[in-house]
């Protein structure tokens, strides 16, 4: 069965008809590729088809009951994307295809795989004579259907035949499609799992700035909405603050109230904000608003306990807000954007360190303009993002880089301001502390960690090196002698 009859092969293949495979399909056809469907729920083949039909790509799409019937129906050398849940269903259905497929085709695995499998499967498959392509997809279902940014690694010949489509169906901005090469094997996962911490730090960040203005300026949902709505035509303009504006208009149809306000605080998470967080430390990368991020969602899932701790634990008494209430807006405001600069900053350092780990040569850059349009972290700051790199493309840290500097050390007071305010007043703001404090530790030329480094030469002999001989070798001092004297 097919939405129209064809006899021509399909240009490429889609293996999973969930909502992102569904609209990732759609969008292929629509761009002029015929494409061939399966899954392995064939009703799910039938639906596809028939929502196909209400489409004018609907002739643009075959549908495949069996693996067999599916691979025949591709055209050489075969390309095979997969939307199927990112583990053990992957290498399952790579099994399957292997004995199906010819020497030099090609599969796509668009899923949020963890960049380590996504390794280990490019050279099983290349010592089998097959491709293997790993490429981050973003921008949610609506991303999916209409443009959204992929971010492909793997061999980069393989990547040229897929080149053509990918460009054709992402998301188009004013310096090109949202896709760029990023790298060997693991190269494109990599990419996408620090997108979604990113992602994480963004949203957590967006959650903060609404608790100041919600319970210390006591802004109600409306007032809320027009703040964000304001806020998105300017600098922090982006598809998470347009989103948080829609959000504050939306009323309960079963109690009238603001909808936001009868969702339960629990924030759930699939795991690529857990593997940020766990590859930087394996790294040596610094990412604290990212972690925040992570520990506040699980903080979030403790809700029963949360409860019964805020009978026991009492914060300060709070009190109407007396100061100004448009200037404490503007101060949140300039937190939000300054919190989220550093957040952007730990994201591409992190990058940075595995492109140089895994020799993947990844242009940072690069990474900005293709989030700038189909991805659920697009903003408008990203094309300053890829200026910065474009003037040093070492640059080692957005917080240098002379524009962002200057915001930065502008808005610095605003930012203080609306972080002690909060502190003050009880409310739990742990991403935009740790921003404010990844800011102040990485413009401090003397830490404290010099105490550190002695207490771990005293009960450890791990040595030291002195401040005026930096460059001579450690030495250990044996301080319980020198304590006696």
């Amino acid at each position: 069965m097919t939405a129209t009859p064809r006899a021509e092969l399909a240009k490429i293949g889609m293996v999973g008809l969930a909502v992102m495979g569904e609209n990732l399909a759609l969008n292929i056809a629509r761009n002029g590729y015929p494409i061939a469907v399966y899954n392995r729920d064939t009703s799910k083949v039938d639906k596809f088809l028939d929502r196909a039909k209400s489409h004018a790509e609907g002739q643009q799409v075959i549908g495949a009951y069996s693996m067999e019937e599916f691979v025949n129906s591709l055209e050489k050398p075969r390309k095979i994307i997969l939307l199927v849940k990112a583990g053990g269903a992957v290498d399952a259905v790579v099994e399957q295809l292997k004995p199906l497929l010819d020497q030099g085709d090609i599969i796509i695995d668009g899923g949020n795989s963890y960049f380590i499998n996504t390794i280990r499967r490019e050279k099983e498959l290349k010592e089998a004579g097959l491709n293997f392509i790993g490429c981050g997809v973003s921008g949610g279902e609506k991303g999916a259907l209409w443009g959204p940014s992929l971010m492909p690694g793997g061999d980069p010949k393989a990547y040229e035949n897929l080149k053509p489509i990918w460009e054709k169906i992402a998301a188009q901005v004013d310096d090109g499609p949202c896709v760029t090469y990023c790298g060997p094997d693991g190269a494109g996962h990599f990419v996408k799992m620090v997108h979604n911490g990113i992602e994480y730090g963004d949203m957590q960040l967006i959650a903060e700035a609404y608790a100041i203005l919600r319970s210390v300026v006591g802004l109600s949902a409306p007032e809320l909405a027009d703040v964000f709505a304001k806020w998105n035509e300017g600098t922090l303009n982006s598809f998470l603050i347009e989103i948080t504006a829609k959000i504050f208009t939306v009323n309960d149809p079963e109690t009238g109230k603001p909808l936001v306000d009868m969702i339960l605080d629990m924030a759930e998470q699939k795991g690529t904000g857990k593997w940020t967080s766990e590859v930087a430390l394996d790294l040596g990368i610094v990412i604290p608003t990212m972690q925040a991020a992570v520990d506040s969602r699980l903080m979030s899932m403790r809700k029963a306990e949360r409860v019964e701790a805020s009978k026991e634990l009492p914060g300060p008494a709070q009190t109407a807000y007396a100061g100004d209430k448009q200037a404490m807006i503007d101060a949140v405001h300039d937190a939000l954007y300054a919190s989220k600069i550093c957040s952007y900053a730990q994201g591409m350092n992190l990058i940075r360190k595995g492109s140089e780990t895994h020799n993947w040569g990844i242009k940072l850059g690069e990474l900005a303009r293709i989030w700038k349009g189909g991805c659920i972290i697009r903003a408008q700051f990203l094309d300053k993002i890829k200026q910065a790199y474009q003037r040093r493309p070492d640059l080692p840290n957005l917080l240098v880089d002379p524009d962002f500097k200057a915001w930065v050390l502008n808005a610095q007071p605003r930012w203080r301001q609306a972080v002690t305010t909060a502190q003050a007043a009880g409310i739990p703001i742990p991403a935009m502390s740790a921003s404010l404090a990844y800011f102040d530790t990485y413009r401090t030329a003397n830490l404290p960690l010099n105490l550190t480094q002695a207490q771990r030469d005293f009960f450890g002999s791990h040595t030291y090196k002195r401040t005026d001989r930096p460059d001579a070798d450690p030495i250990h001092t044996e301080w319980e002698e020198l304590a006696k004297n």
